[in-house]
């Protein structure tokens, strides 16, 4: 039996080599809509912030709100008076940077489309705690020392405030409404494991139901991403397929447990060896390995969960001059050769649509 790089090169091949499979049509179905797939904060051309879609019995739900998800949104076609709710799987700014603007920009948007009623919102309460910084003993100011932790529903009230005088001006000559009332904000319970901002971050867990809406369960598991506290992952079940979303983590065998069986994994990646050659900070290459996959793990991610079909986004670096796609591709299918995943493998780009047994729509 060949090991190691004999075996892998062969499946490589034969991974490359298979044709895609031919689109389905574009009926409205039910569908997964991939709207932006950039790692971090800063802006690069030719990505937007991580965000997603799913269309559900034509409702719309937004899983993260990463740089531009708003703009991306209608884009996509996708209708702000058919938005069904907003998930968010942790509190850093680039999954947060747009939320508060899907209801700035969408409450009173046109008479066209415009939000019509409360959205609800669902992500992480407060950490409840801030650990110390990376190396032990570096000097870091704290923002806000009385409220350094808040959850996702200060976050959103105090954007509200900030907007106090051009939403207070807007409502008194255009009859535009207090933005708060299309906020509905959930957040979600810390699951009861021992889970500590100062201590294990995600303890072995079953996946706790979050939401349930119409057909659709929602269901969370905590997920390593470093310091950052509490970090979700979420399976979205629908009569029609099941899809996980990652959210940013570690390898976890939370994730595993909550991915079991389904359609769909939609999950992070970062090329560590790329910032490794680049010679970036001591403390920037203890956070990509501590709160990321490296993507020669992710498809093997996908084989121990049993998915059918795996989409690589939230990539980092999300330059393409950095790592061009195909770069990412061929090293997902390296991974997916060498742990033996046979299912489909795909590199997230803007405005993909699948349906939701992972089956790409035109």
């Amino acid at each position: 039996m060949a090991t190691g790089a004999a075996a892998v090169l062969p499946a490589l091949a034969r991974a490359a080599a298979d044709p895609a499979p031919s689109p389905l049509s574009a009926a409205k179905i039910d569908h997964l809509v991939i709207l932006g797939t950039a790692a971090g904060p800063p802006a690069v051309p030719g990505r937007f912030g991580i965000a997603s879609a799913l269309v559900i019995g034509g409702k719309t739900f937004v899983i993260d709100c990463g740089r531009a998800a708003v703009t991306q949104y209608v884009n996509c076609g996708l209708l702000l008076k058919e938005l069904g709710g907003i998930f968010v799987t942790h509190l850093h700014a680039d999954h947060t940077a747009d939320l508060f603007n899907f209801f700035l920009l969408g409450s009173g948007s046109s008479a066209h489309d415009s939000l019509l009623h409360a959205i609800p919102v669902y992500g992480p309460g407060s950490a409840g705690g801030l650990p110390a910084a990376f190396p032990p003993g570096r000097a870091v100011a704290t923002i806000d020392p009385q409220d350094p932790t808040p959850g996702i529903a200060t976050l959103l009230h105090d954007c509200n405030d900030a907007f106090a005088y051009s939403t207070n001006i807007l409502m008194r000559d255009s009859g535009t409404q207090n933005i708060s009332n299309f906020m509905d904000v959930r957040e979600i319970p810390l699951p009861n494991v021992g889970a500590s901002p100062t201590g294990n971050t995600a303890p072995s867990m079953q996946p706790i139901t979050i939401a349930t809406l119409a057909d659709m369960t929602v269901k969370a598991t905590l997920v390593l991403h470093g310091i950052c506290f509490p970090s979700y992952a979420f399976r979205f079940d629908t009569p029609q397929g099941s899809v996980v979303f990652s959210g940013d983590t570690a390898p976890t065998p939370n994730l595993i447990t909550l991915a079991r069986g389904a359609d769909i994994l939609v999950h992070e990646a970062i090329d560590l060896a790329y910032f490794k050659s680049h010679g970036l900070a001591p403390n920037f290459l203890h956070h990509a390995e501590t709160s990321h996959t490296d993507i020669a793990l992710v498809a093997g991610i996908a084989q121990q969960a049993g998915v059918k079909t795996l989409i690589v986004s939230h990539l980092g670096p999300a330059d393409p001059r950095m790592v061009s796609d195909a770069r990412w591709k061929e090293l997902a299918l390296a991974g997916a050769a060498k742990s033996g995943f046979t299912g489909r493998v795909f590199i997230g780009k803007e405005n993909m649509r699948f349906d939701l047994k992972g089956r790409p729509i035109a």
